[in-house]
């Protein structure tokens, strides 16, 4: 049994018997989703290498895995907390270091957001909608790529998700349990993205507070107790990094002060917001990470990932907000609209006008929202498809997808070009034959709903079946066909196989070629570090080649006051490091952060003598 409300001027929560073919309806939804996000996942090899080489440290060493460390001798954290992490160096652990072992969590977690989605919709707009909404999240690119690729996004999904549906289950009965599991979800949530989880607690927070069937007194108790229940979750890691002695723990990441706080509140943080990050990449306050404005979601950077229905999530949000302007406080399809509606406006706010780093795949904390409001919208309007405004709404839903696809479509002229016009001329029939439905028969009309539901689904379909078959690596992989690719195989700083190797970057990954892979692996296991070099991405393709630790000196950017040169001077005096490999990051100025491995880096090539293997730079810091 379950309780579906049905929008009208007043809904009023009914109970119906599920019907038979909801099960096989919902097994046959994950199914294609794992096939979508599991078949040829190996083909993105490492992924982002910088997230993988701390699964494999975290294979490795307990403390590494807790700390989050780029290498197993514990010298420096990647610059986010470690939860995602978590998942991946216990899978690595138990299915030993590989691609599958690292990507397959991700894509997991994937289907597992599908379905959590549908059990969180179906709760308040029935199985149809839910299964809809299901749908259309699987079918996002921006959550295909995240799916299928290693960073802390893929998690930090699935727990908003967990977040909003305990959130369901305490509006239904006023649950203080419930929302404080709501509380974890989230402060879970921050130990896999750090504040990004927060975004979601306003909707959440007013959802409860409006709709639950509690006196005001006791909502807002339980309220607290989320807030008390999200301090907690998240707070405890915080408060062990804190006290645990720095000189036994490695350096935080992306901090300037070897502090998480620091990193939390600055350069994960406001940072974030006002683009003055010391020792980012932009490099200045006001950022460098192009235009912000209310369109920004609309550029051709982050379009492709998430924009195919973004405009109409916005006009679902307004109908069904209009549809249940005269329903009771307690209304749990307008409460559903606050969570979805207000996840989708803050986070997307946030997005179009932060100044600091952003990269286009963030966009897919966007997805779940945007799935719930279109899958909501349509079964509910075409419920209610003989009132002419609902009507005209679920068309007007439908011609916007199809400008908008048609739209976003070409822009890429030379993939599928027959698709664009094919999406805009369908749309638009199946938009105005929608409009006149409620004169068709019942046979004609199930058939337009299944015509409209794939014109509504076809260019994001297709774009995300793309997105899937396209390898990815790097550190800022894009959605999209392999013409798109911006960073990624064969793109700026991306790695690949080679016998030679290939240098690394900021962004892409070093790949050693056979001769320097034999050179460091060579009595390696006698080195803390078998060797240290300039930046995160360039250690971990060291280290993942070897198998033993690197040290990545400055951090993800070459920035963090990590080591410092007295440091490194000891470490090296103690023969704790064998090689210093050169050709690194573009070194960068104290203005954008830390310059000691400038420092170093001066340090070694002025006291050891140079050689070059495979083209890399090498100094034995043994001789």
């Amino acid at each position: 049994m379950t309780a579906v409300a049905v929008p009208s001027a007043a809904p009023k929560p009914v109970t119906v018997r599920r019907p038979r073919w909801v099960r096989p309806a919902v097994a046959g939804l994950l199914v294609v989703t794992a096939a979508l996000y599991l078949v040829d996942l190996s083909a993105s090899g490492w992924a982002n290498a910088f997230y993988s080489a701390a699964a494999q440290a975290g294979s490795q060493s307990w403390k590494a895995w807790f700390f989050g460390s780029s290498d197993a001798a514990n010298g420096i954290t990647v610059d986010k907390t470690p939860a995602a992490l978590w998942v991946m160096g216990l899978s690595a652990r138990v299915f030993g270091v590989g691609a599958w072992s690292v990507l397959v969590p991700q894509a997991l977690m994937g289907v597992g957001s599908t379905y959590l989605l549908y059990a969180t919709v179906r709760r308040t707009s029935g199985p149809a909608a839910g299964l809809l909404a299901g749908a259309v999240l699987a079918l996002t690119p921006a959550a295909a790529l995240m799916f299928r690729f290693n960073n802390p996004d893929a998690l930090l999904v699935l727990l908003l998700i967990a977040a909003a549906y305990c959130t369901v289950r305490a509006i239904e009965k006023a649950g203080g349990a419930w929302l404080a599991l709501a509380g974890v979800a989230v402060g879970f949530g921050f130990l896999a993205k750090m504040l990004q989880a927060f975004l979601v607690v306003p909707a959440l927070g007013l959802a409860y507070l409006i709709a639950a069937p509690a006196p005001v007194r006791k909502r807002l108790l339980h309220l607290l107790g989320a807030v008390v229940a999200v301090v907690v979750s998240a707070g405890w890691y915080v408060a062990v990094v804190a006290l645990w002695p720095a000189a036994d723990r490695p350096y935080i990441g992306g901090s300037q002060d070897n502090s998480l706080l620091g990193l939390t509140f600055g350069y994960n943080g406001f940072g974030r917001i006002t683009g003055d990050e010391t020792g980012s990449v932009g490099g200045s306050p006001g950022g460098g990470w192009g235009s912000t404005g209310l369109f920004r979601l609309f550029g051709s950077e982050m379009a492709g990932g998430i924009a195919w229905l973004l405009p109409a999530a916005v006009l679902a949000l307004a109908a069904g907000l209009w549809f249940t302007r005269r329903a009771a406080r307690t209304d749990r399809s307008r409460a559903a609209l606050v969570i979805w509606g207000g996840w989708l406006l803050v986070t997307a706010a946030v997005f179009s006008y932060m100044g600091g780093i952003i990269h286009p795949y963030y966009t897919v904390a966007l997805a779940p929202a945007i799935a719930a409001l279109v899958g909501t919208a349509v079964v509910q309007l075409w419920r209610l498809r003989a009132d002419p405004a609902a009507a005209g709404v679920l068309s007007g839903g439908l011609a916007l997808t199809a400008v908008t696809s048609y739209v976003l479509l070409i822009r890429e002229p030379s993939w599928l070009p027959w698709l664009a016009p094919t999406v805009l001329v369908a749309g638009l029939l199946a938009a105005v034959a929608v409009f006149f439905v409620n004169q068709l028969g019942h046979v004609a009309a199930r058939g337009l709903a299944v015509f409209g539901l794939v014109t509504l689904l076809a260019a994001s379909g297709a774009y995300t079946v793309a997105t899937a078959a396209t390898p990815h690596s790097g550190a800022i992989p894009s959605a999209g066909p392999s013409v798109t690719r911006g960073f990624g195989p064969g793109g700026p700083g991306g790695g690949g196989p080679g016998g030679r190797g290939m240098a690394g970057g900021l962004l892409g990954t070093t790949t050693p070629g056979t001769t320097l892979t034999s050179l460091l692996t060579s009595g390696g296991n006698g080195y803390r570090w078998v060797a240290a070099t300039v930046g995160s991405n360039n250690a971990a393709g060291y280290q993942l080649a070897t198998n033993l630790p690197v040290l990545a000196i400055g951090g993800f950017n070459g920035t963090d006051p990590y080591p410092t040169l007295a440091q490194f001077q000891v470490d090296v005096q103690a023969g704790h490091i064998h090689y210093f490999l050169g050709d690194g990051l573009t070194l960068r100025g104290s203005d954008t952060g830390s310059d000691l491995a400038a420092q170093i880096t001066t340090w070694v090539a002025q006291n050891y003598e140079a050689t070059t293997v495979d083209g890399v730079t090498v100094y034995d810091l043994t001789t």
